[in-house]
């Protein structure tokens, strides 16, 4: 995937001219009142605005190769250490889980462990190191194979077992477990849905009063500019060697970028959109649609919204965790771009509002389906539209 130029960090002084930025005062009693309106208020509009939903609503063009998924090579593609020599290079990542565990091996002390899509079984060894009584490594997809040689060669065949299959075939050797620890995270959170994994994990094994880790999870969503990298990837089929290729820009409009997103380009607060806890929520609760109100912080253009999220080990002595967000360090996670339709002038203390609706796809649930609600009523900008994504 490429990497941004990087975005304007805020107006240029002839953006301000062609914006005629001495206009954008926040006198107008429309913005000023929807830059005050709560966020309760603004899921009441939402309500009003969002009536209807994937199940009776569909995007006016289906996406080209839609009835083909990833389903048939997800496990496969595990099976290849490249992905897990990106993922274990992580440092945020993996360093957030050896803390968590090495830091509070109270939690780990003669219990029994489930490591839920253990791969190389870096978790599970982690875990045996910090006193683990018994660790069931729980790997479907061929890289089981070596997570049995790599426990065996590091001396804890006597600790660790690992299990192929999928959790929701196969039984394991106890009948409950004290711990369940996976990085069931994907792409804006929610991609692949390893997530209802581990709750089916749960629901079959975890005893009461067990522990999940990490256990909360939080998606937030903010604005930027982006106005150069949308010009190379979006605006170019425009324009292809003097041909027209403007349906192949539909489509790429419809599929979320993952990338690392300049913090100078955000333009808008951060909002909050669902926080999930591993421990007691339900497998549906990972469909949802939540409000949003983000209000600019300085005048400029809105290219693209930004998604990301925080992970929390609250479970630990001291709550440790981290964050994918474009302020933090980089993760192999990166953050979620959805380009809009619209360029956005916006003003400072403006407020562009709406919801996401969020659910996995029918045919295959490990593709995510997004539904974007948005408006701004702005003095340089008036729009209300709907927009939907699909991850795949």
């Amino acid at each position: 995937m490429g990497k941004r130029k990087g975005g304007n960090k805020g107006v240029d002084a002839s953006s301000f001219t062609r914006l005629n930025i001495d206009s954008c005062e926040r006198t107008s009693k429309d913005s000023a009142a929807l830059a005050k309106t709560s966020l309760e208020e603004v899921e009441e509009v939402v309500e009003e605005r969002t009536e209807s939903s994937f199940s009776d609503s569909a995007p006016p063009s289906s996406i080209i190769g839609s009835d083909k998924t990833s389903a048939d090579y997800y496990f496969d593609s595990y099976s290849h250490f490249g992905i897990h020599e990106e993922m274990l290079k992580d440092t945020i990542r993996t360093k957030a889980y050896q803390n968590a565990i090495y830091h509070n091996t109270f939690l780990f002390k003669d219990k029994v462990v489930l490591d839920v899509g253990a791969g190389t079984g870096i978790l599970s060894l982690f875990c045996a190191k910090a006193g683990a009584k018994h660790v069931y490594a729980l790997e479907c997809s061929q890289m089981a194979d070596m997570a049995k040689e790599i426990v065996e060669v590091n001396g804890y065949s006597n600790v660790i077992t690992v299990v192929k299959g999928k959790v929701e075939e196969i039984d394991l050797p106890v009948s409950h477990v004290d711990i369940i620890i996976s990085e069931w995270m994907g792409y804006f959170l929610l991609f692949e849905n390893m997530l209802s994994t581990v709750l089916c994990a749960r629901d079959r094994w975890l005893v009461e009063d067990g522990i999940v880790l990490p256990d909360k999870a939080s998606l937030y969503l903010t604005a930027i500019e982006d106005a150069d990298y949308k010009e190379d990837k979006i605006e170019f089929w425009n324009n292809v060697y003097g041909f027209n290729m403007n349906c192949i820009k539909k489509q790429a409009m419809m599929e979320p970028l993952v990338d690392t997103v300049d913090h100078n380009q955000i333009v808008t607060n951060c909002q909050l959109l669902k926080t999930m806890d591993i421990s007691k929520m339900a497998i549906g609760d990972a469909s949802f649609t939540a409000p949003f109100k983000l209000v600019a912080e300085r005048n400029d253009f809105i290219h693209a919204f930004v998604a990301y999220f925080d992970v929390s080990f609250t479970q630990c002595h001291k709550p440790m965790g981290f964050s994918t967000g474009p302020r933090s360090k980089a993760t192999h996670w990166k953050q979620t771009v959805l380009y809009l339709e619209d360029v956005l002038t916006i003003c400072e203390g403006e407020a562009l509002v709406g919801s996401i609706t969020v659910e996995p796809n029918k045919k295959n649930p490990r593709d995510i389906e997004i539904m974007l609600k948005y408006s701004l009523s702005g003095q340089r900008s008036q729009v209300s539209r709907t927009q939907y994504y699909k991850m795949r």
